[in-house]
């Protein structure tokens, strides 16, 4: 279960075409129940994802009990995060929850191929020119 959970992530990573490298250590516990995943992906346009996520094995389940997904692009200006540290008991998604520049928002916990998704669609609102209408 784990590993399978490890190879997803490394299957999601090596499938992207936005991704230049990636550099994730992978910290397992005994009997492979548990692993910490940490590390960071260097993106396209020089912007970052960094990775942290503890998850567990639990009555034949899988559990991510933390995690934190830290996007920010090329000057460390932060685009965005997802976590769940427990400091927002106020949003409706508590504990889970989503940074972006200068708000805080209710969110569910994406996968990293929503997240890399996500970023995808950021860069090419980026690229694409603005043309003023005649």
């Amino acid at each position: 279960m784990i590993q399978q959970f490890v190879s997803d992530i490394e299957e999601s990573i090596d499938s992207s075409s936005i991704v230049l490298s990636s550099n994730i250590q992978k910290y397992f516990g005994p009997a492979e129940e548990t692993v910490y995943l940490k590390g960071n992906l260097v993106i396209i346009d020089s912007s970052i994802l960094e990775i942290a996520v503890f998850a567990s094995k639990s009555r034949g389940k899988l559990s991510i009990d933390k995690y934190r997904l830290h996007y920010r692009d090329s000057t460390e200006k932060m685009i965005f995060r997802y976590d769940n540290a427990p400091h927002h008991p106020g949003l409706d998604s508590y504990p889970h929850h989503k940074h972006i520049p200068d708000k805080l928002i209710s969110s569910t916990m994406p996968t990293l191929k929503d997240i890399l998704n996500e970023i995808s669609v950021f860069i090419l609102e980026k690229q694409t020119p603005t043309h003023p209408q005649p």
